[in-house]
């Protein structure tokens, strides 16, 4: 664990971990050609092991003549996005001819994980990498030329869910459209999120015969927020949230689960579930959906100012390799740079409370670069002092746990160290939390049956997760209650009785304690399962005002000409609380509404 907690400290803030660096579990093969050759370094084909986010990533490396030749990736567990952090350093490694270069930005783990595999590989050599003959480039520089500017119908910072689909959006309406992110990757926050997705009258509900409308899901948002949100924006989401999840499903190709989740906050159970339960569906149909209507992407860009010419939005300056490029827009520029979870400053500016204790589960590129640009030149912010913690993460690292979806299934109990039940364990994000925290060590702990994990699935669906959990300790089956309590010291007899009591309420249909929503499921036979986890930053429910075209408004109640805003980017949405999966129609629904009006803007 050592290690691990190393990690998280220098390493990374905010990526969603499945896994922690450590030694290579198996032997490294070797192929040496023992031909002659000046170096001293043997050539031939080399195979090594190292450990990135997602496992274990097993490399092939090939040196000729003292040259590194090739690197192959035999084995890799790691997420869509952030595994193209293998191929940059690939290239970097191979025009450098060395092992020392930079790890990608945002992908840290992975490019850690990588390294050590390939350097483990190049150990079997016995030469030391100082006999490597290093050529003139240097680091991970992009190799990539651009011009010094560009012009477009529509420039979009950010290429994450909402960057994406406002992207497809308005090239469908005729525009042409570069999109710019400054990560090595498309995704965002959304790519690393289970991509649920709340909407009202959906598919699965008509078949499950679920009662549920628009206007209940309005209340619903309302009502999760306080009532601090914009009643007309809420109005937006809800009338155009199942819409747009079909536009997603059909337009777009994203293939959705054939079962729904029961967020907690809503009065109904409404959430649509991506493939696989991962952000990694969306983003890769969005993604290829974007190329095929012709949105050209730039990578590794950074925007860095929003340029206004009589007294309109009409050009970004970012900045890429260290050179600085000009995006000109003819129509508008739309803001989908996320929120600023991963700030802790600007955390800090807003809300005291969520210092550098509190971890997070944001992407590292969550710095809130958009709501800078946009204030600097007018933009009216609101709510930014309201920033949701997730109440059930990795102890150690702060990222999301999604084994622990079966407590959406309505099919776990959240228990202190004292062994009962302080929370209903659907509510919203925010009671949870504050819950939690209150509790003994600041954490609480799930619980459920064999029969609950063999109907979620969660263990085979977050296998990875699962492993890593069950690895280091947050996560323990054992045969009998008194087995899984004594691994965190929970006191045993409290939780048998808080388990039979539950039951009870099962059997009678109510739960006297919390006034649980749903169906409740009574606790079997074992194994049991328990996991310890806490609640870290998840989301920021302030940004820059929009109104129900997604247009900025400035200080003063205008609209600020050429100026477009959607995502967590925006605030006046949520409110003071967001519920679980309405950001994904969030994204969406004003994703869109922003590509429309931007491509057809003046």
């Amino acid at each position: 664990m050592k290690k691990l907690k190393l990690l998280a400290l220098g390493l990374i803030a905010a990526l969603a971990i499945t896994g922690c660096s450590s030694k290579p579990k198996e032997e490294p093969k070797t192929s040496p050609d023992t031909g002659a050759n000046t170096t001293g370094i043997p050539n031939g084909t080399y195979t090594g092991v190292g450990e990135g986010k997602g496992g274990k990533i097993k490399v092939e490396l090939t040196l000729e003549n003292g040259e590194i030749k090739k690197i192959d990736v035999l084995e890799n567990n790691e997420t869509p996005g952030y595994a193209d952090a293998m191929k940059t350093i690939t290239d970097a490694m191979i025009s450098t001819n060395s092992f020392d270069v930079d790890s990608v930005s945002g992908a840290t783990l992975t490019s850690t994980g990588f390294k050590t595999a390939v350097e483990n590989a190049f150990e079997q050599t016995g030469a030391s990498k100082d006999q490597l003959a290093a050529k003139e480039a240097a680091g991970t520089s992009n190799k990539e030329e651009r011009e010094a500017a560009y012009t477009s119908d529509v420039v979009i910072v950010g290429a994450g869910g909402a960057g994406l689909t406002a992207a497809i959006e308005a090239a469908n309406n005729g525009a042409s459209v570069i999109l710019l992110e400054k990560m090595p990757m498309e995704g965002g926050n959304t790519l690393i999120s289970g991509g649920e997705y709340a909407a009202p009258g959906n598919w699965l509900q008509k078949e499950e015969g679920i009662e549920d409308s628009k206007d209940t899901f309005y209340e619903d948002i309302l009502k999760g927020g306080d009532y601090e949100n914009d009643p007309e924006l809420v109005r937006i989401l809800a009338d155009n949230a199942l819409e747009s999840a079909e536009w997603l499903r059909d337009e777009v190709n994203v293939t959705f689960e054939d079962y729904l989740l029961f967020f907690g906050g809503h009065s109904v159970k409404r959430s649509l579930v991506p493939k696989d339960a991962s952000g990694v569906e969306l983003i890769g149909k969005l993604t290829k959906k974007a190329q095929e209507v012709g949105v050209i992407t730039h990578l590794n860009t950074t925007a860095k100012e929003l340029i206004v010419e009589n007294d309109k939005v009409v050009a970004v300056k970012a900045e890429f390799d260290g050179k600085e490029i000009t995006y000109n827009a003819n129509n508008g520029v739309i803001l989908a740079t996320g929120g600023f979870g991963s700030n802790l400053e600007m955390r800090v500016k807003y809300n005291p409370e969520m210092n550098e204790k509190i971890l997070s589960t944001n992407s590292v590129g969550s710095t809130g670069d958009g709501i800078t640009m946009a204030e600097n030149v007018g933009a009216e912010l609101v709510d930014m002092q309201y920033i949701q913690t997730y109440p059930t993460c990795d102890p150690e690292l702060g990222t999301l746990l999604y084994v622990g979806d079966v407590r959406m299934e309505g099919r776990s109990i959240l228990v202190n160290k004292e062994g009962k039940r302080f929370v209903e364990e659907l509510e919203r994000r925010d009671v949870i939390s504050k819950a939690v925290v209150e509790q003994t060590g600041g954490v609480s702990y799930m619980f459920w049956d064999e029969a609950s994990m063999k109907a979620s699935g969660v263990n085979v669906k977050h296998k990875r997760e699962y492993d890593y959990l069950i690895e280091n300790g947050i996560l323990v089956k054992a045969d009998t209650i008194e087995e899984a309590a004594a691994f965190f010291d929970i006191d045993a007899k409290e939780l048998k009785k808080t388990v039979e009591k539950y039951n009870e309420y099962a059997k009678n249909g109510k739960d006297e304690e919390f006034n649980k929503r749903g169906t409740l499921t009574a606790f079997t036979d074992g194994p049991y399962y328990i996991m310890k986890s806490k609640p870290a930053i998840h989301h920021t429910m302030g940004g820059i005002k929009i109104n129900k075209d997604a247009n900025v408004i400035d200080t003063e109640g205008n609209v600020i000409k050429g100026l477009f805003a959607a995502g967590e980017v925006t605030g006046d949405i949520h409110g003071t609380n967001r519920l679980g999966s309405d950001a994904i129609a969030d994204i969406t629904v004003f994703g869109r509404i922003a590509g429309r009006n931007a491509a057809k803007a003046e």
